[in-house]
């Protein structure tokens, strides 16, 4: 079905007022981790979730003609070897089992023409009778990056989530290059979450400086984790120095007195002394995620000068959340 006659920008405007999800599938084993958070945090009927994969322009699709047009009308229905489907319907699956919803849902196909790809843009999304929907897109864009980041434009989105195996500086193991993850997470207006190795349970660790972004950003991410079955969190903060520590002592109460008055206790309040990014990667390897807040520079300069947030999600081993 052709995107003709539809009021995009009320669309626009009724996603504001729900949870939305963007989870970003390629295959790797990461991806589909990322996809277990965002069923979690997405599970209730004010969120929608949505599977994206993003072809290169052309990929794979020289064939054209019948075969094309008929793969496009039949995206998922016919199981066709298209480049990223099965990925798609992989990650659909694992959202239907994890969910409580497994009937009542009803099916809409769109597609809109890309110019010079025979197949184009093409979404399935599966609409609860609750409200709540589950989208598969399979994009078309001259990048990956580009193609999440012009997706967001689509949303909105409150969260971002990209499989980040290897470190950016390191051999890729997933199918998307690891600056994906980077650009990604430099230039999206929304939080993002760069997932390696998620495992539930471990629970968030916040970090904190105690500037006024740092507590806007606790106060979302003590958001996110509410939503969550069995989530818990822990916040800290880091002094450069010994006399610093009762600075960072007083950053870290006042976060806390902020997530009590969301009716969440602290697992764990703490500090620590030394280099911010080497005591975040250190402390945050005992929990599920590390989430920062990114320092409110522009994406270029972000780009160039770096921050703390950044340096410790390209370093970390675990997964990380730049809340914005």
């Amino acid at each position: 079905m052709a995107q003709t006659g539809i009021d995009l920008e009320k669309i626009y405007e009724d996603r504001k007022g729900r949870f939305r999800v963007l989870v970003c599938i390629d295959g790797a084993e990461d991806s589909y981790l990322g996809l277990n958070y965002a069923a979690d945090v997405g599970r209730g009927p004010d969120a929608d979730v949505i599977l994206l994969y993003v072809r290169p322009v052309d990929q794979g699709m020289r064939t054209g003609g019948l075969q094309v047009r008929v793969a496009r009308e039949n995206m998922l229905e016919w199981g066709l070897e298209l480049p990223g489907i099965q990925y798609l319907k992989k990650g659909r699956d694992r959202l239907v089992e994890d969910s409580d919803m497994a009937t009542g849902w009803g099916e809409e196909t769109t597609h809109t023409d890309v110019q010079g790809d025979p197949l184009g843009d093409n979404k399935i999304e599966y609409r609860h009778s609750s409200g709540k929907s589950i989208v598969l897109k399979l994009k078309v864009a001259p990048s990956v990056a580009a193609g999440i980041l012009d997706q967001y434009e689509l949303g909105p989105y409150d969260l971002i989530i990209i499989g980040g195996s290897g470190r950016w500086g390191g051999k890729a193991i997933s199918l998307w290059d690891p600056a994906v993850a980077e650009k990604v997470a430099v230039h999206a207006p929304c939080s993002v979450l760069v997932t390696r190795e998620l495992k539930g349970g471990k629970g968030h660790l916040l970090c904190t400086d105690g500037s006024e972004r740092a507590m806007e950003m606790i106060g979302k991410a003590a958001g996110l984790v509410k939503r969550t079955r069995a989530g818990f969190l822990s916040i800290m903060s880091v002094a450069l120095d010994a006399d610093g520590e009762a600075g960072a002592r007083a950053d870290v109460d006042k976060a806390a007195e902020l997530v009590r008055s969301m009716d969440i206790e602290p697992r764990d309040t703490f500090t620590r002394v030394g280099n911010p990014v080497e005591e975040i990667i250190k402390a945050g390897a005992e929990y599920s995620l590390i989430v920062t807040g990114d320092t409110g520079r522009t994406g270029i300069q972000r780009f160039f000068m770096g921050s703390v947030a950044f340096k410790v999600m390209e370093f970390a081993k675990n997964s990380v959340m730049v809340v914005r």
